[in-house]
């Protein structure tokens, strides 16, 4: 029997900034999302690709004043730690409240990959709900790229749906030829 990590959830702190940083965001899969054109609209199917596709992430720069002052109204930054690893951190989720359209965006989420498939993601995004709901957020929206078919089948899970799609936002960048995918789950 496997037991899973005592993972904590916190707000996250300046001095988590480095790790936040430093977190391992790839993620490998058999299959992507290609949109087709149409007349009407846009096709969206599953493919699978062979071989697997690896896909490492540039590094993200994080403002440290950003993350330390998570006290703004509109934002927040949570972060899940595993106790039993000396409290490292494994993932985290950054948030942002819109006041006029009541949405609140899930600007980015990442668990380890030594930490995935045993909820952490899940839980985060409830952090982040329920900050949403503090605000009066009708809505959480996210983007995901068309290659990161783990991510959209846990964003489904989780209750989300996809909305909209943009064929050249990626353009002139390390990512052209995706697709970004926009995600919402509404609320109650």
């Amino acid at each position: 029997m496997t037991t899973a990590p005592l993972i904590s959830y916190r707000l996250a702190r300046p001095e988590d900034a480095a790790a936040i940083e430093s977190l391992d965001s790839s993620f490998t899969t058999r299959s992507v999302f290609e949109a087709t054109a149409s007349d009407t609209g846009f096709v969206l199917r599953e493919v699978p690709v062979d071989p697997p596709l690896h896909k490492a992430f540039p590094p993200e720069e994080h403002d440290e004043q950003e993350i330390g002052e998570d006290t703004a109204a509109d934002r927040r930054t949570f972060v899940a730690v595993d106790e039993a690893d000396g409290g490292r951190l494994c993932g985290f989720a950054a948030v942002g409240y819109s006041p006029w359209n009541r949405r609140l965006t899930v600007e980015d989420i990442e668990v380890a990959p030594a930490h995935r498939g045993i909820g952490i993601g899940r839980t985060l995004m409830e952090h982040a709900v329920g900050f949403a709901r503090e605000r009066g957020a009708r809505h959480l929206w996210l983007e995901v790229s068309s290659v990161n078919a783990p991510a959209v089948h846990a964003y489904r899970r989780m209750g989300f749906v996809f909305c909209g799609l943009d064929t050249t936002l990626y353009d002139g960048t390390p990512a052209a030829g995706e697709q970004a995918l926009y995600m919402a789950r509404p609320l109650g």
